[in-house]
């Protein structure tokens, strides 16, 4: 059973950065990291679940949520199995509960029904 698990979420001033990692463990048999897409979601408080990026395959492609295009990057290491989401000029709207998820094929990125989900990490931007 594939596990994930999110970690460097906190409370930032907006405009501050924060770098969010998902770490992979439990693969099946001869899976590695980078045979699944790694999405990121979040959801704010009393909205529902959206898709933030996304990394392909092979590290194919990238995919990015139109509120986020040129201040989010995702990246992937799979030597360590870990999957990265840095977050630059943040705002407020980017507070909530960031998840990541992993699928061999979402369609498309931003559905949510990936197979696998970890517990979501906070990040709080305020003033």
């Amino acid at each position: 059973q594939l596990q994930l698990v999110e970690s460097g979420g906190g409370w930032v001033q907006p405009g501050g950065s924060l770098r969010l990692s998902c770490a992979a463990s439990g693969f099946i048999l001869n899976d590695e990291m980078d045979d699944y897409y790694i999405g990121w979601f979040r959801q704010a408080p009393g909205k529902e679940r959206e898709g933030v990026s996304c990394i392909a395959v092979n590290d194919v492609e990238t995919y990015y949520a139109d509120s986020v295009k040129g201040r989010f990057t995702i990246s992937r290491d799979n030597a360590k199995n870990t999957v990265y989401l840095q977050m630059e000029s943040l705002k407020p709207e980017d507070t909530g509960v960031y998840y990541c998820a992993a699928d061999v094929f979402p369609k498309p990125w931003y559905d949510l029904g990936y197979d696998y989900w970890g517990q979501g990490t906070q990040v709080t931007v305020s003033s």
